[in-house]
């Protein structure tokens, strides 16, 4: 059933808030809370000016160590992730999103981007090192990004060179194997170019112990990342042009019998993928009637993943069974972006921006699975083109309308050595409608009427029946209303956000088993649409300065879903259920302390509900909260911090199944998790010069 209310939990972080609020009347001789820019939308604009939900996360080198994505989204209210791999490739917000991939197309909910490229499904490659912010937008984005970004946007913004030159070196060691090292050079080229090149590695054992082989690294991270910006500014046009190189070679053997931390795998899986990335971004400025913006990104990835299906190995058990399964694909996606903004200044005149949008992705894939008599190989082709546009006209000095669209075509162009051939084309359109209220205190209201649209897509499985094959496009409208505020003289900015989103032919991730003639099972992922859905909730922030040694941030996310009228593949009625990856709330509180000017220390508690692990049985996650920590000490050009994450060592899930796989059980259907990390414990040492 779905909550209503929160939790007592959430309800205590919500009592923690009101406790915090008053102590910033405590101190008059406080920071203020810095301001910065959010770069995915449509122009530059303050995190407090942007009419909808937004947070920006900002790694910390006063907090614990953080490598990927995956550590700091829970810092966003209402985002999850589902993992299944050695990482986190699949992001949910709202309780939308997907929750793995194995075969195409995959459509994204939730976008990514690095620094302008887009990596939306190939999230592996989102490591953090060198990463000046991370921008998460909320809520359908299709004016701003299109068919990949129905329930929102993840933008990764790398750091940018700096005005004199600088190095840093950074050096970790920790538990469970963990070494990292990485260092920056940035500096002046010429009086207008700047350069930045960073690189970082990383490796751990993972957190499985493996008892067939014996081994404790079966589920390891061994992560590289090389990446170079230049950047130049003239009186006439600035431009930006990144690329990179990350190459992850992970393990996977994440799955127990047990349903703990001890695998028997005889054939380990791999979690592994190379991105080779390059981005170019110029703004002409010296146009006498707009400003023009032209971006282009290119990634080229090879990503290698598979896993021993039956967890075990030869002669565990009489009925036992054995085999592999292993994908291998090729995946290169090209975008263009080029936009016109008008360059009035003034308050009270009309502006506008037009743009237009081209995106070219092919993915080739070739599984080798054990039950199939020869290698299944498969040619996807993605094209999509779109214009879109905004107009914002002040209505008077409070009050300003914003009229937003995009149009988009999508086709896509399938086949595969099974004879299976598809060539869907979609027209989508998306809509943005805004009025927003400035109020003298530099607060900002707003109403906001989103539309939000996924392309339609099939399903390849050669055992899958017909009329499971195709799948409509989804439609979400997303009305939302917020206020966003600087208090207590700029030592503090709340950010409030209320949002009623309706779906519409929702398209559903879910699976069936089928019993082969020898007893064992197949697992077939599948996307179908349910009739209609609702998601609904409230989004809360806040950022203080108590003191100038003293930083408190805090976020409650709220959110209540169920599907209508959705009768699944196998006839089960769900009209009303709880939909997956949704939990009911989701928190974070963290408190930053500079004790003297040499020492610093952080505690953060993450806390999450639990949710249904898929639409198609009834396996739920438990709620769960995390504790981490940081002590840390400064002097001239040294730092140190010993830093701690999970410190209570609280078992939560990332990932969950609901099939038969276990032979001494006769392969009774079985809910199966995968555990996220243990408690971590580390130090980690930076020199700067």
């Amino acid at each position: 059933m779905v909550k209503s209310v929160p939790s007592i939990f959430s309800r205590k972080l919500m009592l923690a808030f009101g406790l915090v609020l008053p102590l910033c009347a405590v101190n008059a001789d406080v920071e203020t809370i810095e301001e910065v820019v959010v770069t995915a939308e449509l122009r530059a604009v303050a995190v407090s000016e942007v009419a909808g939900s937004v947070s920006l996360l900002i790694p910390d080198d006063r907090s614990d160590v953080v490598n990927h994505l995956e550590e700091v989204l829970a810092q966003a209210v209402n985002v999850n992730f589902a993992s299944g791999a050695s990482r986190a490739r699949f992001v949910q917000m709202r309780g939308i999103g997907e929750r793995g991939q194995f075969a195409e197309p995959l459509n994204s909910s939730v976008g990514l981007l690095i620094d302008g490229v887009d990596f939306s499904g190939v999230g592996t490659a989102a490591t953090l090192f060198d990463v000046s912010q991370i921008e998460v937008l909320r809520g359908p984005q299709g004016t701003l990004y299109g068919a990949n970004a129905l329930a929102g946007l993840i933008n990764v913004v790398t750091s940018g060179s700096t005005i004199d030159w600088q190095s840093r070196a950074q050096f970790d060691v920790g538990n469970y194997g963990a070494q990292g090292a990485g260092a920056v050079v940035s500096g002046p080229l010429t009086d207008v170019v700047g350069m930045r090149l960073s690189a970082r590695k990383y490796q751990d054992n993972g957190f499985i112990d493996n008892l067939f082989l014996p081994s404790s690294s079966t589920d390891n991270h061994d992560e590289s990342t090389v990446r170079l910006r230049l950047d130049g500014r003239t009186e006439a046009l600035s431009w930006q042009i990144a690329g990179g190189v990350v190459d992850v070679a992970n393990g996977y053997d994440a799955f127990s019998l047990d349903n703990n931390r001890q695998t028997r795998s005889d054939q380990p899986g791999v979690d592994e993928q190379t991105s080779r990335y390059l981005s170019a971004r110029v703004e002409v400025n010296d146009l006498d009637w707009a400003q023009l913006i032209a971006a282009a990104g290119y990634v080229s990835s090879d990503v290698r993943y598979g896993y021993d299906e039956d967890w075990t190995y030869v002669g565990f058990h009489p009925y036992g069974y054995s085999s592999t399964d292993n994908y291998e694909r090729g995946i290169n996606t090209a975008t263009v972006d080029v936009r016109w903004l008008s360059k009035d200044s003034r308050e009270d005149a009309l502006s506008w921006l037009v743009g237009v949008y081209l995106l070219d992705r092919d993915v080739d894939l070739v599984r080798d699975y054990t039950w199939l008599e020869q290698s299944f190989t498969s040619q996807f082709a993605l094209q999509r083109h779109a214009i879109y546009g905004e107009v914002r006209l002040p209505m008077s000095s409070l009050w300003t309308l914003a009229v937003g669209a995009r149009a988009e075509i999508h086709q896509a162009d399938y086949q595969d050595n099974a004879g299976v051939r598809f060539r869907p084309e979609d027209d989508l359109f998306g809509s943005r409608l805004r009025i927003e209220r400035h109020f003298a205190d530099q607060g900002l209201g707003y109403v906001s009427f989103t539309q939000g649209y996924k392309s339609g897509g099939f399903n390849t499985s050669g055992t899958l029946d017909a009329d499971l094959r195709l799948y409509d496009p989804e439609t979400l409208w997303n009305f939302e209303v917020g206020y966003k505020a600087k208090i207590f003289a700029d030592r503090g900015e709340v950010r409030l956000a209320l949002f009623h989103m309706a779906r519409s032919d929702v398209q559903i991730a879910t699976s069936i088993v089928r019993v082969r003639d020898d007893g064992s099972s197949e697992f077939i992922e599948f996307t179908g649409n349910a009739a209609s859905g609702i998601n609904q909730g409230v989004e809360a922030e806040i950022d203080l300065a108590l003191s100038e040694r003293l930083l408190v941030s805090a976020g409650l996310g709220l959110l209540k879903t169920e599907y209508q009228d959705y009768i699944d593949a196998a006839g089960n009625d769900l009209d009303g259920r709880e939909q997956a990856y949704a939990p009911g709330y989701q928190g974070h509180l963290s408190v930053r302390y500079e004790v003297t000017e040499r020492w610093f220390a952080s505690l953060a508690l993450e806390a999450q509900d639990g949710y249904y692990f898929s639409d198609s049985h009834g396996a739920r996650a438990d709620s769960h909260a995390l504790f981490n920590a940081a002590v840390g000490y400064r002097y001239a050009r040294y730092a140190a911090r010993l830093w701690g994450r999970n410190l209570t060592d609280a078992d939560y899930p990332v990932r969950g199944f609901y099939f038969g796989n276990d032979p001494r059980e006769e392969y009774a259907d079985t809910a199966w998790t995968q555990l996220g990390a243990p408690r971590q414990i580390g130090l980690s040492v930076t020199l700067t010069w």
